[in-house]
């Protein structure tokens, strides 16, 4: 099977031209399906190294699903069984096997709406280390101030070089994000500042071509580094609720909903490919307006 799923993540990337994150998650995702089914061949008294892909049956995938149902969250389930479905189809496609997954559907999805910081809130966290003027503080400041000001996922953030800063017009060019499709997004000059801000502190000569977010050695940072700065400048700032660089993209698309934009052009911004999946949006801002109802008016 680790044949199987290499041969896999090669199509997915060459001739789907997935992104390399999504060959990364479909890669771990059938890894954790090769897992489950070694773990139950030794539960069995087998003796296995290795696991057939054309052995495998729905009842295998089944136990599989079922046994995360328990631990993990929905859309994680939801997530890797479209993870087996796009990889049997793939050998159904080439004629290797015949396809268990065909007619599995997925759990029904959780009605979970995005959890963001109020204005205040955020402007509480831009503020801290205010005053920092170390090439790490001004860092990471940039890093929040892009994530908040641009709602670009961290996947972006991380693949930015200093080209597709467009400092004239005060826009940003991100490239191949999810979806392998490049798109133009507004970014204020707060967040510019802090950029360039960066960038002159920066501790390695900056080139056009180069990575914008890097370490203090002139490696681009990757996202669970990002991911570490931002819980660390949370906790520090003393915000309630513990966000990840993609509650910023969420704080970023219900503030802008909030004050007037139009679910199209957020749309745009956000790089999603179906308005549906902007419009979870408008469901915290109802949420919000019923509670400023409620606190506010006698006869709520």
């Amino acid at each position: 099977m680790l044949e199987a799923i290499t041969a896999f993540a090669a199509a997915l990337e060459h001739a789907a031209r997935a992104s390399a994150n999504t060959v990364d998650n479909y890669r771990r995702d059938l890894m954790s399906l090769r897992r489950f089914l070694l773990e139950r061949a030794a539960h069995l008294g087998r003796d296995e190294t290795e696991i057939d892909p054309a052995s495998i049956t729905q009842d295998h995938i089944r136990g599989w699903l079922a046994g995360m149902m328990k631990t993990h969250r929905r859309a994680t389930v939801q997530r890797r069984l479209s993870a087996a479905k796009a990889f049997f189809r793939y050998r159904e496609n080439a004629g290797l096997a015949v396809n268990p997954a065909r007619t599995m559907r997925s759990p029904r999805s959780e009605r979970r709406l995005p959890q963001v910081l109020g204005q205040d809130d955020i402007a509480k966290l831009l503020a801290l280390d205010a005053d920092g003027h170390t090439p790490a503080a001004l860092r990471d400041r940039a890093i929040i101030e892009t994530l908040y000001s641009t709602g670009i996922r961290v996947s972006e953030l991380v693949g930015l070089d200093w080209r597709d800063i467009d400092e004239e017009i005060g826009m940003l060019t991100v490239r191949a994000g999810k979806g392998n499709k490049d798109r133009v997004t507004p970014i204020g000059e707060p967040a510019l500042d802090a950029l360039f801000a960066w960038r002159r502190a920066m501790p390695i000569a900056w080139e056009a071509q180069g990575p914008v977010i890097v370490n203090l050695r002139g490696a681009r940072l990757t996202t669970r580094s990002v991911e570490n700065i931002v819980r660390d400048r949370i906790t520090r700032a003393g915000v309630p609720i513990a966000l990840t660089p993609h509650g910023l993209r969420h704080c970023f698309a219900t503030h802008m909903l909030g004050n007037g934009a139009d679910l199209r052009s957020i749309q745009e911004m956000l790089g999603h490919a179906s308005l549906a999946t902007t419009q979870r949006y408008t469901h915290v801002s109802v949420n919000h307006l019923k509670e400023v109802y409620r606190r506010a008016h006698p006869r709520a």
